[in-house]
């Protein structure tokens, strides 16, 4: 398939798939007479994977080691399991951190006074004063 229905099949921009193959984490597909890209239904698996690991939030380098770990199916786990804990526990402080923000937002609104900006709360706390 080409690189356009490969987007469409994937869901994944032209141009990133493109990134992916510049920076290695998917190999460079074999190429037409003409110089285009034909990729295959293991290619178009692999760029499904990628996605779905970038839409869990792995960074890329984990993603590549993901990869490599997927080549191995008589291997064990452990190593794959260690770096989906280790997006969880990034997942988990992110979140607390989004509630420390939504708590001090909601602060902010209830101090909000409405009236003239002159004597907005909101405006005073992101202002520091």
């Amino acid at each position: 398939m080409t690189i356009g229905a490969l987007s469409r099949a994937t869901g994944v921009k032209v141009t990133t798939i493109r990134y992916y193959e510049t920076i290695g984490l998917m190999a460079r597909p074999a190429r037409t007479a003409s110089g285009h890209r034909r990729y295959t239904t293991a290619e178009r698996d692999q760029l499904a994977f990628i996605r779905q690991a970038r839409r869990l939030g792995f960074e890329l380098d984990a993603i590549r080691e993901l990869l490599e770990l997927a080549r191995y199916p008589e291997q064990s786990c452990s190593n794959a399991d260690s770096i989906a804990r280790r997006q969880k526990a990034e997942i988990e402080a992110r979140i607390r951190r989004l509630e420390t923000l939504d708590a001090e937002l909601a602060r902010m609104i209830a101090d909000c006074e409405g009236g003239r900006t002159a004597d907005c709360r909101v405006l005073e706390a992101l202002t520091g004063s």
